[in-house]
């Protein structure tokens, strides 16, 4: 046996142990016979240079060159397809016969790894000749890819994903150029690829690029949930939602924000936060145009312009935009209040109610008017009060045309037409349209005031009465008539005013027919039909129909006189009784 090669040089040429069994395993899948693993000691001089003219595939060996250690057939138990040096021809014959011989681990090159070498050849012809064996090797894996990998129907012929060469030895993807030896490994790899779906659902016919996404999404036709939480017992269709709803329980949230450090539970959240900080809305209205920071706002804003309303109430039948807006509305029904005042321990059925009552005890009003420096406790009443600088009213009743400058004051509104009071007193029945309204109302049970004026102390059961009082002791009057410029404490009372002018008495009584310029005589006249007089004397009893009367008459037993006259300083009860005194000293004039 001739001198066998250093360690070393034999390592350099087939690569370390490691690399070998990684190039040895797609041979061991095709070839029907174990290999004979060759030690780098058993590798003689003859089977790398191929001057000596030893056989061309340097791991097939000659029995006699085997040593019993690592060979552990004997001589007589030489497997029939090794044959003699002298018989085996300086290549392989036929494709099938490589299958039946035991190689060591050499690499399999593609197309270009050869050309490359054989251009690399030119400038060093005795790495030329080290490679010979390897180029050949990895020319006939490209046959044994193509003749010994499973093949189906389509393997058969070309298609749109795949370029055939001439020769039919290789697979070529057309997007990324990488080669394959079977079409079927080919089809394996272009699923990786973007737009690749082959698997379809049967019942909706959405595509899928992977199998097993496939599976999750059948489950939302089937209903199957078999992800149970091991706290709560709720079941989810996917592991990764059951891992999200368990940081619920956990407390756990491992997403952190790298601008504020806000944490989140999943990471879809953390990304919608995030384009709080970069202004990011990459979701635009194709109808208006807004723009949207998540695909979901815009799903519920694109509801505005349809009036699309999914979600109903399974008792009274009202339907809603948005989900979280029925299940607020589903505790009117069932009186549940989960959010509790941590102050005063008060209940609240909405979340944003319960931060809107907090701002009573702490006062803060973060959000102030740029034009008049008017502050709020909530954004959005700051953006409504902004309109009624720029007169915007973007909310139209669809009935009579009407436009309001918020979408709570249209509601309001449209209950006129539609005649809904869904507010009813719990003491004496009485419904109201306003649940604002319904709240003043109550308070003339409970006789609670909770408005004082700082100057004189007096109380109000609403803060709107006690802006209207406050203007007795400044003397303001903001609401001039445009007619005669007499200005007015109230609205209301240049409302009724005006009508001086135009003659208009829309109030009619349903008795008499007589007609009322504003809803407060009309009320007052009714008790003369009636004979009601809610008004009673603390004093004597006596009762009256108006409450200016009354007042009239309880003078009488204070014998408080804050009229006088002008000439005589003779005082009087009433203006009325002042001004219709005439003294001696006018007559005489």
């Amino acid at each position: 046996m001739s001198a066998r090669t250093p360690p070393k040089y034999d390592e350099e040429h087939f690569g370390v142990k490691e690399e070998n069994e990684q190039h040895l395993q797609p041979l061991d899948d095709v070839c029907q016979q174990p290999r004979i693993v060759l030690h780098a000691a058993d590798v003689s001089e003859k089977y790398i240079f191929p001057e000596r003219q030893e056989p061309e595939f340097p791991g097939v060996k000659q029995e006699e060159d085997l040593e019993p250690l690592q060979v552990k057939e004997e001589q007589q138990q030489q497997p029939p397809n090794i044959k003699k040096e002298e018989q085996l021809p300086p290549y392989i014959e036929e494709e099938e016969h490589f299958t039946e011989l035991p190689v060591t681990g050499v690499h399999l090159k593609t197309e270009d790894e050869r050309q490359y070498e054989e251009n690399k050849g030119a400038e060093s012809p005795s790495r030329q000749q080290m490679t010979n064996d390897d180029s050949r090797l990895a020319l006939m894996s490209d046959g044994e890819d193509a003749s010994h990998a499973p093949h189906t129907a389509d393997d058969e012929q070309c298609d749109d994903d795949v370029t055939c060469p001439t020769d039919g030895k290789r697979w070529k993807c057309s997007q990324c150029g990488k080669t394959f030896g079977s079409k079927s490994q080919l089809r394996r790899h272009a699923m990786g690829h973007p737009g690749h779906k082959p698997f379809a659902c049967t019942v909706c016919g959405r595509s899928f690029s992977v199998k097993g996404s496939l599976k999750i999404h059948t489950r939302t036709h089937t209903g199957e949930k078999p992800f149970a939480c091991s706290v709560c017992g709720q079941n989810f269709a996917q592991r990764e939602h059951l891992k999200t709803h368990t940081r619920t329980h956990t407390g756990e949230k491992p997403f952190a924000c790298s601008v504020c450090g806000r944490i989140f539970s999943q990471k879809g959240s953390l990304k919608i936060h995030t384009r709080t900080h970069t202004g990011e809305k990459s979701f635009a209205c194709s109808v208006c145009g807004k723009k949207f920071p998540e695909k979901e706002k815009l799903k519920i804003h694109t509801r505005t312009h349809t009036g699309e309303k999914p979600f109903a109430c399974s008792v009274c039948g009202r339907s809603f935009s948005q989900k979280g807006h029925l299940t607020t509305h589903t505790r009117i029904h069932t009186g549940e209040k989960p959010f509790a005042c941590l102050v005063c321990g008060q209940n609240f059925a909405h979340r944003r109610h319960l931060k809107t009552h907090t701002i009573i005890h702490t006062g803060e009003k973060p959000f102030a008017c740029s034009v008049c420096g008017q502050k709020f406790p909530e954004k959005e009443k700051l953006k409504i009060h902004t309109r009624t600088h720029t007169g915007e009213k973007p909310f139209a009743c669809l009935v009579c045309g009407q436009n309001f400058s918020s979408k709570g004051y249209l509601k309001i509104h449209t209950r006129t037409h539609t005649g809904e009071k869904s507010f009813a007193c719990s003491v004496c029945g009485k419904k109201f349209r306003e649940k604002q309204k319904l709240k003043r109302h109550t308070r003339t049970h409970t006789g609670e005031k909770p408005f004082a004026c700082s100057v004189c102390g007096k109380k109000f059961p609403e803060k709107e009465k006690l802006k209207i009082h406050t203007r007795t002791h400044t003397g303001e009057k903001p609401f001039a008539c445009s007619v005669c410029g007499r200005s007015f404490p109230r609205k209301g009372n240049l409302t009724t005013h005006t009508r001086i002018h135009t003659g208009e008495k829309p109030f009619a009584c349903l008795v008499c027919g007589q007609n009322f310029s504003s809803k407060r005589y009309l009320k007052i006249h009714t008790r003369a039909h009636t004979g009601e007089k809610p008004f009673a004397c603390s004093v004597c009893g006596q009762k009256f129909t108006v409450n200016e009367t009354l007042k009239r008459h309880t003078k009488t037993h204070t014998d408080e006189k804050p009229f006088s006259c002008s000439v005589c300083d003779q005082r009087f009860p009433t203006k009325g009784n002042a001004e219709r005194h005439k003294c001696a000293g006018e007559k005489s004039s």
